[in-house]
Order: structure tokens, then C-alpha cells, then sequence
């Protein structure tokens, strides 16, 4: 009898800070029945043991901001049967979106010393927009239990099922007070994909929008009671351009205000 193969598994960082990597390794208890369900062929973050391709799942955290990321995502979508993004920069271009909107050269200079040894495209663009994505994690970071889901259902051939609705229903669920109403902070929970438990307004804390634009999100609407409470263009137009400010949703609105 041939030897049972586990599916091959591949976690790829891109310009991004680890946090949503570090998300699988948070798993704990539940680590020891991923690492039993599936060969880690790539995870620099858990191992230096480097096995070759093709992978069944490769993970990809991280916005593609420098021709060498252009170029390698071509190389590992050609080499993955199922391509997972997570996290706001693989899904959103992350805090690095917000150079979009600025001349990139006047910020290098600002900021290195030798700018001339930086080398970076003009923009930080989400990872579907290179490549096919075959699902979508978001969050900054991402909910570990969502990851370990989207797992369990892609190595078990059906669709993850992770919430689409707007962070507004999971602070009804968890039975907190609404910031917005109680004490007129602005919070982006309404136009919000929910994930992170809502955690925010758990703490009389506006939401920041980590897990990007929910389906549908009426921002036209949400940046019209912002300008009630007194807010003003730019002060709306920062909020948006926040985590996922590079989501078209929340780019246009921080446009409108601008």
C-alpha cells in the first residue's frame, strides 16, 4: 500500500509586518491538527525546511509593492492550486496604500538616507490584483479561527464560511452600545466587513475599518453623519485611508473628501 501524502502547504510574506502569518502560529492547541493535516513545505516564520513545489495551498500575506513581488506572485500562483490572501495588505495594500495618492519619490527622500538604494513601485496594490485569488482572508490582523476555517474547508473541497456582514451585527450580537449614538464618535463599523469580534467599540472605541469594506457598504451615507457630528473633509478622508485606504470602496470615499 503507497504511503499516505499530505496536501503541501506554503506561507509567503510580502511587504507587510507578520502579523497574519504570526496568526497560525497562534493557533496553539489547534497548530498540532494543522501540522498532522498537512506537509509545511514553506513557512519562514515556523521552519527552515524548504520543500519544492507545486503546493496545494499557498498563504500569502503581504501587498505587492516592489517589482521583484511582481514578478515572484506570478511564480507562486503558477505553482499553487489554491492561493489564499490574508490580511489587509494581501487584500487591501494594507497601511503601505497609502503612499497611492503621494509622489513616492518625495516620500523616499523624506524618509532614507540613502534613497537612492530603494527601490519601490509607485503603488501598494492588493495581491488580486496580479494574480487569481482564490479566497480572501481580512482583518489587520486576521481572526485565527477564520484562518483556521478557510483551512479546514479549502483541504475539505467546500467554501469557507467566514461573515460578510458589517461589524454594526456583531456589536448587536456581543450586545455593546453603540459608540456612535451613545457618544457621538465617529466609527466605521457600519461600512466594516466583520471578524474581529468588535473589539474596538467593545471599549467605547470607534471601529478603524481593519477587515475592509463590507458588501455593499453605503459610505456616501456613514461620511454624511460623520459631517453631523462635525467632522470635517480632511478629518472623514483620513478615516477612510486607514488599514485598507487602497479598497476601492474606501478609496473613493476618501476621495469625495479631499
Amino acid at each position: 500500500m503507497p504511503p499516505i501524502t499530505k496536501p503541501k502547504l506554503a506561507v509567503w510574506k510580502f511587504s507587510s509586518c507578520d502579523g497574519c502569518q504570526l496568526a497560525l502560529l497562534d493557533c496553539e492547541d489547534e497548530l498540532l491538527a494543522v501540522a498532522d493535516a498537512v506537509e509545511i513545505a514553506y513557512f519562514l516564520e515556523a521552519t527552515r525546511a524548504e520543500i519544492s513545489g507545486p503546493y496545494d495551498i499557498s498563504i500569502v500575506e503581504g501587498s505587492i509593492t516592489t517589482e521583484d513581488e511582481a514578478h515572484r506572485i506570478q511564480r507562486i500562483r503558477a505553482s499553487s492550486k489554491i492561493l489564499i490572501a490574508i490580511g489587509a495588505c494581501a487584500t487591501a495594500g494594507g497601511i503601505q496604500g497609502l503612499k497611492n495618492n503621494r509622489e513616492v519619490r518625495e516620500l523616499v527622500d523624506k524618509v532614507y538616507a540613502h534613497p537612492e538604494f530603494i527601490s519601490s513601485l509607485a503603488t501598494s496594490t492588493p495581491v488580486a490584483d496580479h494574480v487569481q485569488v482564490d479566497f480572501e482572508l481580512r482583518g489587520c490582523p486576521i481572526d485565527k479561527y477564520q484562518l483556521l476555517e478557510a483551512l479546514n474547508a479549502l483541504l475539505n473541497g467546500r467554501r469557507p464560511n467566514v461573515p460578510t456582514h458589517s461589524q454594526c451585527m456583531a456589536c448587536k450580537m456581543a450586545g455593546h452600545v453603540c459608540v456612535t449614538v451613545a457618544h457621538g464618535t465617529a466609527c466605521l463599523g457600519p461600512v466594516t466587513q466583520a471578524g474581529c469580534g468588535a473589539i474596538c467599540p467593545e471599549f467605547s472605541r470607534g471601529c478603524y475599518g481593519c477587515f475592509g469594506p463590507a458588501d455593499a457598504p453605503n459610505t456616501r451615507s456613514l461620511s454624511a453623519r460623520f459631517e453631523a457630528l462635525g467632522l470635517k473633509g480632511e478629518d472623514i478622508s483620513r478615516l477612510f485611508r486607514m488599514f485598507c485606504s487602497a479598497a476601492p470602496a474606501f478609496d473613493g470615499e476618501a476621495r469625495n473628501h479631499e
